[in-house]
């Protein structure tokens, strides 16, 4: 019963993988949706933070940042920024939305009704991993009734807080490439597949390492083409790199080195810096690009978003404002 039930989920998952391709295609758009959904509902978990759950056969675990990831001074705490309106809430409306549309056809998974255990990674290794050792727990309980034959097949199992606890089918998520690799790491281990909707580090390609992990977005060696080919059409030959510290910026600068040293384009300086860092950071390192390479105005930045912002901000700040020319994506 227990490999039958472990099948079952497995071969619903792959169909959720067809399913939620189209979904993340109208991610990017504004999806308005009345309320979490009848069967939706927000609880406290065992740990401070709130989950959103929505009943189901076969529940799909979610990491979506719906917080800002621990200012640099709070990540030992682990205490989440300020909430995401846009990019986070749109997201878990989103995912319910669409396992709504999911269950009400019934030509897609007929007799069985797709649930949901959303969390928030925070955009943040450390926060994320809590939150999959929650989904691991919850799967190994679940699994051990079963095969202790506490439960029956597809049945759930109950809390003193009234919780039920069903197997993690595979979780979505989270976006982040060096906070996806981190979660994967872990969920291997017990062969929960994953499937990330914008992480694009090129190492999450090798699947040797990272065998149930997918994806679908394409890796950053395709960005690494694109922004050196704009570099190339303007003729640059003397640019500034900055990226983000961590997978996602070093591999992906490491990429465009590549690229650029078979072009001939010479990189006068490459920096890095952290997205949650501080604004004293940022000042930093904009006064340095400013002071000691006058002449690289062009910036290459593969950088997070937060990344990107922050240096804007700096911008703002030390009123150099159009000096630099930054291009990412």
């Amino acid at each position: 019963m227990f490999f039958s039930l472990l099948c079952l989920h497995m071969i619903c998952f792959h169909k959720m993988v067809e399913l939620l391709l189209g979904f993340w295609m109208m991610v990017g758009l504004e999806t308005f949706y009345g309320g979490l959904g009848r069967n939706a509902l927000v609880v406290s978990a065992s740990s401070p933070r709130s989950v959103a759950r929505m009943d189901g056969d076969i529940i799909i675990g979610a990491l979506f940042s719906v917080h800002h990831q621990p200012p640099a001074e709070k990540v030992p705490e682990r205490k989440c920024g300020e909430i995401r309106e846009q990019y986070g809430i749109q997201r878990v409306e989103a995912m319910f939305h669409t396992l709504d549309q999911i269950n009400i056809d019934q030509t897609l998974l007929p007799n069985i009704t797709l649930g949901t255990e959303i969390r928030d990674s925070c955009w943040h290794s450390s926060v994320a991993l809590e939150q999959s050792i929650e989904f691991i727990r919850d799967s190994l309980i679940s699994m051990r009734d079963e095969k202790d034959g506490t439960s029956k097949c597809l049945d759930a199992t109950p809390t003193p807080h009234g919780r039920i606890k069903k197997p993690i089918a595979g979780v979505i998520g989270p976006g982040s490439s060096s906070v996806a690799i981190q979660v994967q790491n872990l969920l291997q281990l017990f062969d929960i597949p994953q499937i990330a909707y914008s992480a694009t580090s090129i190492d999450l390609s090798d699947k040797t390492l990272y065998k149930y992990f997918l994806r679908v977005v394409p890796s950053d060696i395709l960005q690494a083409k694109a922004m050196l080919d704009i570099v190339k059409r303007y003729n640059w030959t003397y640019v500034s790199a900055v990226h983000t510290e961590g997978n996602y910026g070093e591999s992906g600068m490491e990429a465009f080195k590549e690229l650029a040293a078979q072009e001939g384009l010479c990189i006068a300086h490459t920096d890095k810096i952290y997205s949650n860092a501080g604004e004293k950071n940022f000042d930093r390192l904009l006064k340095k690009l400013r002071e000691r390479l006058p002449k690289a105005r062009v910036v290459v930045c593969f950088c997070e978003g937060m990344t990107v912002r922050g240096i804007l901000m700096a911008m703002r700040r030390l009123g150099v404002a159009g000096e630099f020319l930054l291009i990412g994506r």
